[in-house]
């Protein structure tokens, strides 16, 4: 195995490049192979089992290994791996799919489109937007409006949705036409952490960008019920309401970026449904399928469908992808569905949600802990070195790795930010002892972070 696993690493040094990684760093460090998976364990190649805190890439909602979704995905591939939604072809996994996922979204969000993944569910929103202004005879609405320290993907235009510096940095990104107005943020939002100052603070900046930018000239506000890569950022109750309750006033499209929160993740199905939010499109992937193969999905509401349905008339909307709409991962989606309904797993994942928040409340007196916070399975930890201050880990730890290196030594993966963040989005099929494990890991974790050199300077600094 180690000889197999050597060769590994010298292949992927010389020929694959992978996604948001210093490609020189990676060289020199090397790959670490994953090689098998169950439940809420991954296995690596030397045979080191870790607890999945992270669920992929917050994506493997339903856990590893589960053969009803292998044997769905392998029996579409035997009958038809492939088919088409060009020149009106279709076949039965993805019509099943959208009429099941429409039936259970939000409002009259009954329309769907079909992607390979978050990305380009974003790209392709963007362009449903365009035409459903061009339209409506308002070609000028042609701003975009997103949140600091938010992500909409790293495509070319969803990367300039994103308000992360990496992903502009020389990517000439972002592009003119794409604003951002401050991140809710509670625990350093410099109104406070009230929620009413919160959502009134909110609400009169996204009065003021609109203003700004001009009224006529907006098309739309972008928005993740909690933004995931900006570091588990949760807006106060009502927040999300308020701001889709004002793109209306406004007369602009409110589009709700669930690629994260979506299936399971936050407890509901969506987590618009948390506040009875009805957004005019959505963006979903990842626990879609699981992770088990690659699909996204734009939901567009009945309105928005119909304003472009009637302003193409009898001329195609010009928009498609080769794999829209992917039979094979279609057959996976339904039967992931399946489990996350009536094999219980929503209900599990509410269940252990409330475990995993209680259990990480419990972190809470740990000296360099300044916040927990969370909802559902989607939770973090935010690490200062002065709680009262909430001073920040010093940049030169490097806790993005360091953290990450760390909980892996100790049999976790996590999620860990530069600044200092520790996320968790474990798998919905997460046992009583799994997430207790991932709790005490993650004291470990804290325990020898707090035992470093440089972060006892900067604590005795503070």
């Amino acid at each position: 195995m180690t000889n197999f696993s050597n060769s590994l690493i010298e292949l992927d040094r010389a020929h694959l490049v992978h996604p948001v990684a210093s490609w020189r760093g990676h060289e020199q460090a090397g790959v670490r192979c994953l090689r098998s998976a169950r439940g809420a364990t991954v296995t690596d190649a030397e045979g080191r089992e870790l607890l999945d805190g992270f669920a992929g890439l917050w994506c493997v909602n339903a856990g590893y290994g589960h053969e009803s979704v292998v044997e769905a995905a392998a029996q579409q591939m035997r009958d038809l791996p492939y088919a088409t939604g060009y020149f009106g072809l279709g076949s039965e996994a993805p019509i099943r799919l959208a009429a099941a996922l429409a039936e259970r979204a939000p409002g009259d969000l009954d329309h769907v489109y079909f992607t390979l993944g978050g990305s380009d569910a974003v790209d392709s929103s963007v362009r449903f937007v365009r035409y459903f202004h061009h339209a409506k005879g308002q070609p000028q609405r042609d701003q975009f409006i997103s949140l600091e320290q938010g992500y909409h993907g790293s495509s070319s235009v969803g990367a300039g949705l994103t308000a992360l510096p990496l992903f502009h940095h020389g990517f000439g990104l972002p592009f003119d036409w794409q604003h951002k107005i401050p991140s809710p943020y509670p625990y350093r939002n410099p109104k406070g952490e009230d929620a009413e100052t919160i959502i009134a603070a909110s609400c009169k900046a996204l009065r003021d960008k609109v203003q700004e930018i001009g009224a006529d000239r907006v098309a739309a506000f972008y928005v993740e019920p909690i933004q995931g890569s900006g570091g588990v950022i949760v807006p106060p109750k009502g927040w999300l309401k308020a701001m889709r309750e004002l793109c209306r006033e406004l007369d602009i499209l409110f589009i709700a970026d669930e690629v994260i929160t979506g299936f399971g993740r936050t407890g509901p199905l969506f987590a618009c449904a948390d506040e009875g939010v009805v957004p005019d499109l959505m963006t979903v992937a990842k626990g879609l399928t699981s992770g088990y193969a690659p699909m996204g999905a734009v939901f567009l509401s009945d309105h928005v469908y119909q304003v472009i349905a009637e302003g193409a008339g009898a001329a195609a909307v010009g928009h498609g992808f080769t794999y829209s709409g992917h039979p094979v991962s279609a057959a996976v989606g339904l039967e992931v569905l399946r489990l996350y309904e009536e094999g219980g797993l929503l209900e599990n994942g509410r269940a252990m949600g409330e475990r995993l928040m209680n259990g990480l409340r419990g972190l809470a007196d740990h000296p360099l802990v300044g916040e927990v916070r969370g909802r559902g399975m989607l939770a973090a930890l935010e690490l200062v070195t002065d709680k009262s201050k909430k001073t920040p880990l010093p940049a030169a730890a490097d806790f993005g790795h360091r953290g990450f290196d760390r909980a892996w030594e100790n049999g976790l993966v996590v999620r860990a930010f530069n600044h200092g963040v520790i996320g968790f989005a474990p798998p919905l099929c997460c046992t009583d002892e799994e997430i207790d494990s991932i709790v005490a890991r993650t004291r470990r974790v804290l325990d020898l972070t707090l035992d470093d050199a440089d972060i006892r300077a900067a604590m005795k600094g503070a």
